[in-house]
């Protein structure tokens, strides 16, 4: 499940929280609903913001493969190929 960020300018807090993808939080109560915590003196229907975090995004041209891959043809079932010394 992502983790996100969120902010309130009510009170200054960045709050973490995970939820799906799908799950939208717009206000302090339904973060604070969320996250076992408490409303505090901020009053439950002031805004929150999601806050853009890059550190989770992976993207498959990232990614860099150590072992090389075997010709098309070359490799055995059961893990006889050639290439896994």
């Amino acid at each position: 499940m992502p983790t996100y960020d969120y902010y309130c300018e009510a009170n200054g807090e960045k709050i973490e929280v995970f939820h799906p993808m799908n799950e939208t939080i717009s206000n302090w109560g339904e973060l604070c609903e969320k996250t076992n915590r408490p409303l505090g003196e901020t009053g439950k229907d002031e805004p929150v913001r999601k806050l853009i975090s890059g550190a989770a995004v992976i993207s498959s041209s990232s990614r860099v493969d150590t072992e090389p891959s075997c010709p098309a043809g070359a490799c055995c079932p059961g893990g006889s190929c050639g290439f896994s010394e």
